[in-house]
């Protein structure tokens, strides 16, 4: 982890005061922190507050199975690696989590995870990250969708054509985009 503490940069730039939840469901908890900075002016920080994820790359035959689906946020279909938390805002063990994604998300089952890294995602608003696993030695298996994903679709992509994806603007998950990093970095060191 960098956390800047290596560096002797362990001061906080922004000390919270205070804080209050403004608003939370099953999913999320919206808090609107009451901050002081270095220079001791006051200020608001609203920061969403959502358990870590994972994502999870099914790699196959030199591509990629993604899944599909409706985003109302960005009110449009997209394509992305299988990601996603523990119901009801739960922790738990990264590599079950990445498992039991994979299997609802898309059937498929891994014979090998293989932890990449982990990264944080929307820093400025979010502590929340998440862990990146390859999945090797895949076979199929019955989906167990979420209600939220009923419309999700899934298809296996050649590398060349994420690559495509990704450069053309098909894929704008971050995370995906992240992830795909991560692994590029991972074959080529």
């Amino acid at each position: 982890m960098h956390d800047g503490a290596e560096n002797g940069e362990d001061e906080h730039a922004v000390r919270r005061v205070a804080t209050r939840v403004v608003y939370e469901n099953p999913w999320m908890v919206v808090r609107e922190d009451e901050v002081e900075r270095l220079d001791g002016s006051r200020g608001i920080y609203g920061v969403v507050d959502k358990p870590d994820f994972v994502l999870v790359i099914p790699m196959e035959n030199d591509g990629f199975h993604l899944v599909e689906e409706y985003r109302y946020p960005i009110r449009r279909r997209t394509w992305n690696f299988p990601q996603g938390t523990f119901p009801g805002r739960e922790e738990g063990d990264p590599e079950e989590l990445a498992r039991l994604e994979l299997r609802q998300e898309t059937g498929l089952r891994a014979a090998s995870l293989t932890h990449l890294g982990y990264l944080n995602c929307s820093h400025g608003t979010s502590g929340q990250g998440f862990n990146v696993f390859v999945a090797a030695g895949l076979r199929a298996g019955e989906t167990d969708r979420e209600p939220e994903e009923q419309d999700m679709r899934q298809r296996w992509f050649s590398r060349a054509e994420v690559k495509a994806m990704i450069r053309d603007g098909c894929i704008t998950d971050d995370s995906s985009v992240a992830a795909y990093a991560l692994l590029i970095l991972h074959e080529n060191p």
